[in-house]
């Protein structure tokens, strides 16, 4: 069954009462099972085995896999076979939704076991007891929760952000859902589920075709390239010429055009808009400003065995993320606070003021009182764990606690627009700003960036998990339960995993040859740096915050005053400081890819519209969907393998 959504037009128009009162009469699902005990369960066990996968991931790469599809097929997958055997009655979409929401939950749970948590350790040479990290994880991840639904009604029920992982999680469960059309014409519903299948395998095909360890243990000569350069590169070679921008090679600059399967299919779903900003924002990062930085001597390089100096994203990122991080944060402040009013007649409804509109859904939402009660009691809650645990000065603590609410916002702008929350350049930016304040503590430096960078993380994937319930017609109070419980997951299994697999009593085993935790170093190098204070920031990263913080509040004023025509956005600018040139290439031609079919096959009677077009969010699902299953168990049989 197709998903009902407005169009650009209507999001632009429509009050948030009009859009709320619309998905509630057009939408929304009443009293279909959701919360079930079986979808909780399910959720549960599922998230604990997703968790410890990310954990592998993790220490051997620094990032975290999403997890939502991969479990959205899981739960289908087994609830079909149940069914088939007389153990199970019908799964219903909205209880595979909460599968979804408890799994993803679980999955990210072990971010701060292989960043800020193990850093600490490094740097402390102690070991955080394993009741400290499980109440550290789950206390963080509430806390998240609490300040991500205040957030939900504006980047969801009101500017309708398209947060693309979340609605392919949406276009997967509709699509497994759905009974076939009864009819014999060929519409965009009765081709959805084929396409949705279809392109799942081809990516996941073609992501085994990149697995070049893999295929080598099977004996396969197969190969997919992974960047499609090579005969560039084959010609400049015969030419004697070495591609490079003020004497730093196009390579270490990460200029290259890569196959990244699913960044493309990300790409399909975030828009035109989002990849023409994400292309702007890498273009003058990494051809101009980092080049320049190169050669001036403000990005340094590494020492390879050979004794030469070499360069790549991790020291690009360390002078650019200032920039790109205060775009991202002014953007996102003022964007928030144009529109109050949302926000103010919730408070004047909780406080006993007169509402200047009914709330329809009132009794879906999260009440507001929870935040208004939850912020402070967990937050002081956080405080203490930073005092008693990690020996974080209560005031300093008490003072990320606030922070939490900006870096919030920044999170959720970006992940709703691309699905990628820059965690780590967020923790710098705490670490930057109590590098001032607690100059040479730090464990200070260290902790409260963790709580900053976590809980926007969580807070983030929430409202990435609340999308696709969303679509659906379900209740977010009940997603936000199953975050909770996904929580309390996926912190158990880190913990359970963690200890003996890695940590093995000492610091002194985290980093490994075989699991060489690069995100834990990060944040170890950063805060040794930065506990000097900004004398340790070259002075064009300040001057580079400064501009790049005008610019994101100029281009967020263009917009409100052009009525969210300007095509440009702030946040996906500074989002391309702090990714790989790569990445935003792969996504920026996704969406270009179906920009142009959009443009070229408008007529409903052109074959390619019936079949590409229309079914866009199913093809850029599957796509996302094979790419991500394949992705985890090629990484999981390397780990296994030891490969």
């Amino acid at each position: 069954m197709a998903i009902r959504q407005l169009t650009e037009e209507q999001v632009r128009t429509m009050t948030v009462e009009q859009k709320d009162r619309w998905w509630l009469e057009n939408v929304f699902k009443g009293d279909v099972p959701q919360f079930t005990l079986r979808a909780g369960l399910c959720g549960f066990l599922l998230g604990f085995l997703l968790s410890t996968t990310n954990l592998y991931v993790g220490a051997k790469t620094g990032w975290s896999l999403g997890v939502g599809i991969t479990s959205v097929i899981l739960a289908f997958a087994l609830f079909k076979a149940l069914t088939r055997m007389g153990l199970a009655g019908g799964f219903t979409v909205l209880e595979n939704n909460i599968v979804q929401s408890i799994a993803c939950a679980a999955g990210y749970m072990t971010a701060p076991l292989i960043s800020s948590m193990a850093a600490y350790m490094l740097v402390t040479d102690t070991v955080i007891p394993r009741s400290q990290a499980f109440l550290w994880l789950v206390g963080l991840a509430i806390l998240g929760v609490l300040f991500a639904f205040p957030m939900k009604r504006r980047f969801i029920n009101d500017e309708q952000h398209p947060f693309p992982e979340g609605r392919a999680c949406g276009v997967v469960m509709d699509t497994l859902h759905s009974q076939p059309s009864a009819t014999d014409q060929e519409t965009a519903e009765k081709l959805a589920p084929k396409l949705l299948i279809w392109s799942t395998i081809a990516a996941a095909l073609a992501k085994l075709g990149q697995a070049e360890k893999v295929l080598e243990w099977i004996k396969l000569h197969f190969r997919i390239p992974e960047y499609l350069d090579g005969p560039f590169y084959a010609l400049c070679e015969g030419l004697g010429w070495k591609p490079a921008i003020l004497g730093t090679s196009l390579k270490q600059l990460t200029i290259r055009p890569e196959l990244d399967i699913a960044m493309i299919g990300a790409g399909g779903l975030m828009g035109i808009r989002t990849g023409l900003s994400l292309m702007i924002g890498a273009c003058l990062n990494y051809f101009i400003l980092a080049p320049i930085m190169i050669e001036h001597g403000d990005i340094l390089g590494q020492i390879n065995a050979a004794g030469e100096t070499t360069y790549g994203f991790r020291q690009i990122t360390y002078w650019a993320l200032w920039g790109g991080v205060a775009m991202m944060t002014t953007a996102s402040l003022f964007a928030f606070l144009s529109k109050p009013a949302m926000l103010v007649n919730a408070f004047k409804g909780i406080l006993g003021g007169r509402r200047a509109t009914e709330d329809c859904v009132a009794h879906v939402e999260l009440p507001l009182s929870v935040f208004v009660l939850g912020i402070p009691l967990v937050g002081a809650f956080t405080v203490w764990m930073a005092y008693t645990f990690f020996a974080v000065p209560w005031y300093w603590a008490a003072v990320a606690v606030p922070l939490v609410f900006v870096f919030c916002l920044i999170a959720a702008n970006s992940t709703a627009l691309t699905s990628i929350t820059p965690t780590g350049a967020m923790g710098k930016l705490t670490q930057l700003t109590f590098a001032v304040l607690a100059r040479g503590q730090i464990h200070t430096n260290l902790m409260t960036a963790g709580i900053t960078g976590e809980v926007a993380s969580h807070s983030s994937n929430l409202l990435m998990n609340i999308k696709p319930g969303y679509m659906l017609g379900g209740k977010p109070r009940l997603q936000a339960l199953g975050h909770c419980l996904g929580a309390i997951s996926g912190a158990l299994a880190s913990v359970i995993v963690f200890y003996p697999l890695f940590l093995r009593g000492s610091p002194d085993n985290l980093i490994t040859e075989k699991f060489p935790m690069p995100a834990a170093a990060i944040w170890k190098a950063v805060a040794e740096i930065l506990t000097e204070g900004l004398s340790a920031l070259p002075t064009t990263a300040i001057w580079a915050a400064a501009i790049g913080g005008a610019a994101g509040i100029l281009m967020e004023l263009v917009k409100m005053m052009t009525k969210g025509k300007f095509g440009i956005s702030a946040v996906g600018i500074g989002l391309a400081m702090v990714i790989p040139f790569t990445t935003c290439l792969a996504m920026a031609f996704g969406s270009f890819v179906f920009w142009v079919l959009e443009k070229r096959y408008r007529s409903p009677e052109s074959r390619v519209n019936r079949v590409v077009v229309k079914n866009q969010e199913a093809i850029c699902a599957g796509v996302i969907a094979g790419a991500a299953l394949m992705g985890i168990a090629l990484m999981a049989l390397v780990v296994w393998l030891d490969l």
